[in-house]
């Protein structure tokens, strides 16, 4: 399907944020809540039905917000992922709401359990990106007098299903469709026939009209390219007139979110197919990830996922690690090992500096931090290898329309304005907030 007008991203929030006392009514029976990823209420004579309950911390707030418009006790629950921000208020909830039941769809417990696995490790590689979110939210709560922080919970399902399920609640249909590994192998949407209504989660990502994250580079496992593909055509092929996302407000109007979820899948598949066809040619990963571009008709944002990012993702998820260009690869020894021994030979860090500062000049960007990470390897404190370093990711920052990136790229920026062992301090205190 031809796009007709801007694409949809470039008028959408990117960033994700936690839950303020604010809910908004949908329609006459459908509220939502803004949180780190939204949750929604859909209100019958029967009682609530709530779609993901947030993290541990945010659970009374999304409930006092839905107060707001309705008393009426929740009865069921539904996760559409098992993510953190998705499960965390679900021992809460179940307090407010005995015989409350948990749904979600049957991989959730093997995903509770691959997340539970790397907790710590995910803790300290997000922190980059969402400590000072956090600080911010904290210091909102503390101004509005809120003090309530239930522990994040590990929730046991009352009820799972693969495929589907659908049931019938005070007068509304609820169809839950499986769609395992686009974001997680316990993704499901939820449809809602009698309104053409799907409510989708992250199934595409965290913001809508934006290439998926085909791997973050907090750390997970990839992501299929074809799977991704797949699910965009499952949301399209049911013809949905509203879309109500995991992040920020609804997708309405049928044609609309025919021709945005057309131009995902095929963008999606153009990029794999390419990839396929490149390491067919015996290109390289990066050469790929220089070449692949989407054409205009194809544009999607890359406000979370990357084109290039994906690249590498796809590459991988075929290829494994072992790139074949090195023997070293296959061996404990990283390149950074042998980094004295060129500052040796170079006659100290100086030449390095001067050629890293060349390059910079040149715009060779990446290449300038690939002589400057050699030598603040060796020499941590050398403050003029430390400026250009901040200039370059500068340079880097002010070009980056990617969440992920630009978070990275600040807080290197911040990490290199601090001395070197007060910004390893740092580094742990941000890992463990």
């Amino acid at each position: 399907m031809k796009r007709t007008g801007e694409p949809l991203y470039k008028s959408r929030p990117v960033e994700p944020n936690a839950a303020r006392f604010k809910a908004l009514r949908i329609n006459d029976f459908v509220l939502q809540c803004e949180a780190f990823s939204n949750s929604y209420l859909l209100q019958t004579p029967a009682g609530n039905i709530q779609i993901n309950a947030g993290m541990g911390f945010e659970a009374p707030v999304i409930q006092q917000s839905y107060a707001a418009f309705t008393h009426e006790p929740v009865t069921h629950l539904i996760f559409t992922q098992g993510h953190v921000d998705h499960v965390g208020g679900t021992a809460w909830l179940r307090e407010q709401y005995p015989g409350l039941q948990v749904i979600a769809q049957a991989g959730n417990p093997e995903h509770q359990a691959y997340d539970g696995r790397l907790h710590t490790f995910r803790g300290s590689r997000s922190a980059f990106a969402f400590a000072g979110k956090f600080q911010d939210t904290f210091a909102y709560y503390a101004q509005q007098d809120y003090s309530v922080f239930p522990a994040q919970d590990v929730p046991q399902a009352d009820l799972l299903f693969e495929g589907l399920h659908a049931f019938v609640h005070g007068g509304l249909q609820v169809e839950l469709i499986a769609v395992p590994g686009a974001e997680t192998n316990d993704s499901l949407i939820v449809w809602l026939p009698q309104h053409k209504i799907c409510l989708t989660g992250n199934l595409f990502g965290c913001p809508f009209g934006h290439f998926p994250n085909l791997v973050t580079i907090r750390g997970d496992r990839y992501r299929d390219a074809l799977v991704c593909a797949a699910a965009a055509e499952t949301v399209r092929a049911l013809e949905p007139e509203l879309i109500l996302y995991g992040h920020h407000g609804p997708v309405a109007g049928a044609a609309l979110i025919q021709q945005e979820l057309s131009v995902l899948r095929d963008a999606i598949l153009f990029v794999h197919d390419a990839v396929v066809e490149g390491m067919n040619a015996g290109k390289t990963v990066h050469t790929l990830m220089a070449e692949v571009v989407l054409p205009p008709e194809l544009e999607v944002g890359e406000g979370y996922g990357k084109v290039a990012w994906s690249v590498r993702a796809i590459w991988e998820n075929y290829a494994g690690w072992f790139h074949h260009s090195s023997t070293t690869e296959l061996y404990a020894v990283p390149a950074s090992a042998v980094n004295a021994d060129l500052v040796e030979l170079a006659g100290g860090v100086e030449p390095l500096v001067a050629r890293a500062e060349q390059k910079l000049l040149a715009q060779h960007t990446e290449q300038a931090l690939h002589l400057l990470d050699i030598v603040l390897a060796c020499v941590p404190d050398h403050e003029p290898a430390r400026a250009l370093s901040r200039r370059a990711h500068t340079a880097l920052l002010e070009k980056s329309e990617n969440f992920w990136l630009s978070a990275w790229l600040r807080h290197q920026i911040q990490q290199l304005t601090l001395p070197p062992s007060t910004a390893a301090q740092a580094d742990y205190r941000e890992s463990n907030t």
